[in-house]
């Protein structure tokens, strides 16, 4: 396989400034303990200490460099055609609710960057849907249609600001994009000088419900009547989320441009395969930087392929020069496009909360998310009443396991800096071999419900098929819903 070009990092988490929170050890108590440090989490957390409670959370790798610092980061409530499907499926109730909640998200990351001076690259954006394709124009207009019987600014274009022809575009104007891994670290900063009290490196491996709740670390244990898990999927839950999301990759690509202002907005195409573009800086100047479509996580053998598709797409569309960064990023869909959050199971686990199935559009989503919860927390309700109904039964079918795409005769078969899956009698073994030649050997079996993982030959994971957990090369847990890293084993 050739070199891919770029350096295989996120430009939001690079630019941003280290962090140096401690470890979790000992025992502690609070009020809320708040698992994961992405936008739902830090947005509850700060929104739970305004109310006088006393909150921890727990990180379980850096804050800022997860889920949410490596997304497309676009502050806005044009989320594709998502108001026309909620107007048609769902009601007019639940899809004003949506337009409502994810107002008020935009509307509170902007407040609170303005109030707590966050130096997170926050730009005004229009934001825009559009196609390539005359047969998805009344699909443009049929959305600006619904979008402004909800309260929108929705206009539509017959061209784009783009440097390519468009069929149509629908513009909601007065949006914003970011660095959101600078905004979480802001936000972090700001829940310590308020009394909270957020520990990295800390992933939460027991959940135990006696009177309250009481969360473990390996190194410590926190005990609180509350807890909230904000970890993209939940790692632990009453109910099995894993089995009605389906877990959902991108490959984002970052490229020099001398020419920044030809891209003069936000973008998400309608056309298959879909596209996402929006201009960003690192320390070097202007990018505009690229999204390719969604692929189940686990379910491509050549993650590679992709990154090289995008290359060729983004330099035959727009004027970009050096490829310098590179990276993949994952979320979860739902059935019904509507992420879960809240307490869904308040008589058998009381004081449990989540938040998880995004469908790709967690900034504005997961501060409203965080919101919610902590609206919860202190009031008992929703400011969005049944919106996020976590309780929500999915639809038959909707989750379809998959099954692992790396498998190889045996290990002459696996180059340096690649992974493959051999058997060994009835195991399946995941063996990766470094950059000097030596083998490391692994169960290839996720730790959360035992399908065989694949090899992720673009960012050296293991990713699972079937409910999206990813480990890095030497088996350590990335992100759930797996905890528990994969075993070493002899070859």
């Amino acid at each position: 396989m050739s070199e891919l070009p770029g350096t295989p990092d996120c430009c939001w988490v690079v630019n941003a400034p280290k962090t140096g929170f401690p470890e979790f050890g000992g025992t502690q108590e609070c009020d809320v303990v708040v698992v994961g440090a992405g936008i739902v989490a830090l947005t509850a957390a700060l929104a739970l200490l305004d109310a006088d409670k006393s909150v921890v959370v727990l990180e379980a790798r850096r804050v800022g460099a997860q889920v949410t610092g490596r997304s497309s980061a676009k502050i806005t409530t044009q989320h594709g055609l998502i108001y026309r499907r909620l107007l048609d499926t769902a009601g007019q109730g639940i899809a004003g609710a949506y337009a409502d909640a994810n107002r008020a998200g935009v509307n509170h990351i902007k407040e609170l960057i303005d109030q707590l001076h966050i130096d997170c690259d926050y730009e005004a954006r229009s934001a825009y849907t559009y196609t390539c394709n005359p047969q998805r124009v009344n699909d443009i207009h049929a959305e600006a249609e619904a979008a402004r019987s909800l309260g929108f600014d929705a206009r539509v274009h017959d061209q784009a600001p783009l440097p390519f022809p468009t069929a149509a575009a629908l513009e909601f104007p007065d949006q914003a994009q970011f660095n959101p891994a600078r905004y979480l670290i802001g936000l972090a900063g700001t829940v310590v000088q308020r009394g909270g009290r957020i520990f990295e490196r800390s992933r939460a491996m027991t959940f135990e419900r006696s009177g309250g709740w009481r969360i473990g670390t390996g190194q410590g244990q926190v005990t609180a009547p509350n807890v909230v898990v904000a970890t993209n999927i939940t790692v632990k839950s009453p109910v099995g989320y894993s089995n009605c999301t389906q877990p959902r990759c991108h490959v984002v690509m970052a490229f020099r441009t001398d020419t920044p202002e030809a891209v003069d907005g936000m973008f998400i195409s309608v056309d298959d395969p879909t596209h996402s573009i929006r201009t960003g800086r690192d320390a070097q100047g202007p990018l505009i930087i690229t999204l390719g479509p969604r692929f189940n996580t686990g379910q491509d053998g050549d993650v590679a392929r992709r990154f090289r598709d995008l290359e060729d797409w983004s330099r035959s569309n727009l004027p970009v020069g050096e490829a310098v960064w590179r990276w993949c990023n994952e979320d979860y869909d739902t059935a019904d496009a509507i992420p879960y959050v809240g307490q869904p199971d308040a008589s058998g686990s009381p004081g449990f909360y989540v938040a998880t199935g995004f469908n790709g559009w967690g900034i504005s989503n997961g501060t409203a998310a965080g919101l919610a919860i902590a609206s919860e927390v202190i009031t008992g309700s929703s400011p969005w009443g049944a919106l996020y109904d976590p309780a929500r039964p999915a639809p038959d079918g909707f989750h379809q396991d998959g099954d692992g795409q790396s498998k190889v005769r045996d290990v002459s078969q696996i180059a340096r800096c690649q992974g493959g899956v051999i058997d060994k009698g009835e195991e399946q073994i995941a063996v990766w071999r470094d950059d000097e030649g030596s083998l490391h050997a692994f169960s290839a079996s996720c730790t959360h419900k035992g399908c065989t993982v694949t090899w992720n030959n673009a960012d050296s994971t293991w990713d699972c098929p079937c409910h999206g957990s990813v480990f890095e090369r030497d088996g350590t847990v990335i992100h759930g819903p797996a905890r528990e890293p994969l075993p070493r084993r002899e070859i």
